[in-house]
Parts: structure tokens; C-alpha cells; sequence
């Protein structure tokens, strides 16, 4: 044992700098393990809510999202839309949406939550091709109608609701996700739910 005088300035230097590199060792450990916690993107394409803003949509337009892979159609349907739509019924397979193509909540002559947005899978029944949404030049489609999706990959036609038309390739209607409206101006695709 030696007498000699102990350097409290040094041992405080020492330590603060331990602790300073202990510190970032923690966060540098903590960060990609908490980042661990949010859904990967396999788990996002598997189903993950989509998350899609639907505040700034004019009548008319179309929108497009992701949603398990597939793409998600979201049009605000006009006043003019939502009127014709009981107008061509006549002309569809499945004019009343009984084939199990929507959730129960969206079983209904809109299929949808709000009458004025239409949330569809943008994929053709038949073999999967996309849809064109032709607004404003569908009758060269289908005489009275002036609105809807067409697809060109084989013919098929869908109404403004994502209905078919008869005498085409494609059996069913388009299939609507699992939405809600957790705010007005919030869609949310992949969750099950009411409205804002």
C-alpha cells in the first residue's frame, strides 16, 4: 500500500465518461429493439391497417392505396353518382350485393359505410388484371352510364359501386375490404368498424 494522495478530479473524469459511454451503449442498443416492436413490412403487405386520408378528396376523383398487396380503390362518389346508381340494375349480375364480396356493414346498395366513398379492391374478379376507372367516359362501355371501371385484360365492367355487368368474364362484384372512419377525414382499410 503506497500513500499516495488520491485524484478525485481524475476518478470524476473517469467515471463521467464511463457512464457518458455506458449511456450511449444503452441507446444504441435500445433503439433498433424498440424499432423491433413496429410490424415489419411482411407483416404490413400480411394486413396491417392502411391508414388513408380521404379529407381533400373532390368529387370524382379517385385515390389509390396498398393493402395486403393489392391495390385499394377510393372514390368519392358525386351526388350525380350516387343517384344513378339504382338506375342500371337491371344490367347487373348482382344488382342487391348477395354474393359475400363486402363486410356485413357494407351489404347494402352503396356498399359502403359513407354513401359517398366508395372503397373497393382495385382487382378484376376474373383474373385478377386491374381495372381502369373511366370517369365521365364510360359509356363507350355501357350505354347510360357514365362512370365506371373497365377492364381491359379480358372486358369486364363495374359499376360505381364496384357491381358487374352481365354478358361479361368476370362472376362477381368487386370485393370491398374491412374499413371504417375513425374521423371524418380518416379511412382506415383493414379494420372492421363504423363511422366518425
Amino acid at each position: 500500500m503506497s500513500n499516495v494522495p488520491v485524484n478525485n478530479g481524475r476518478r470524476r473524469f473517469l467515471t463521467a465518461a464511463t457512464s457518458v459511454v455506458g449511456g450511449v451503449g444503452v441507446v444504441g442498443v435500445a433503439v433498433p429493439f424498440i424499432g423491433s416492436w413496429n410490424p415489419s413490412a411482411r407483416a404490413k403487405a400480411a394486413g396491417a391497417p392502411v391508414e388513408v386520408n380521404v379529407s381533400k378528396l373532390e368529387p370524382g376523383q379517385l385515390i389509390r392505396a396498398e393493402w395486403r398487396g393489392k391495390p385499394v380503390y377510393v372514390v368519392r362518389r358525386s351526388e350525380e353518382i350516387l343517384a344513378g346508381l339504382s338506375a342500371h340494375n337491371g344490367q347487373l349480375k348482382d344488382p342487391d350485393s348477395e354474393k359475400p364480396q363486402q363486410p356485413v356493414y357494407a351489404t347494402n346498395e352503396f356498399r359502403s359505410i359513407k354513401p359517398e366513398i366508395m372503397v373497393a379492391l382495385g382487382v378484376c374478379t376474373h383474373l385478377g388484371c386491374a381495372p381502369t376507372y373511366l370517369k365521365g367516359n364510360f359509356e363507350e362501355q355501357v350505354e347510360g352510364v357514365t362512370d365506371g371501371f373497365y377492364c381491359p385484360c379480358h372486358g369486364s365492367k363495374f359499376d360505381m359501386a364496384g357491381r358487374v355487368f352481365q354478358s361479361v368474364p368476370a362472376p362477381t362484384n368487386l370485393m370491398v375490404p374491412e374499413h371504417s372512419f375513425p374521423t371524418e377525414g380518416t379511412l382506415l382499410i383493414g379494420v372492421s368498424g363504423g363511422e366518425a
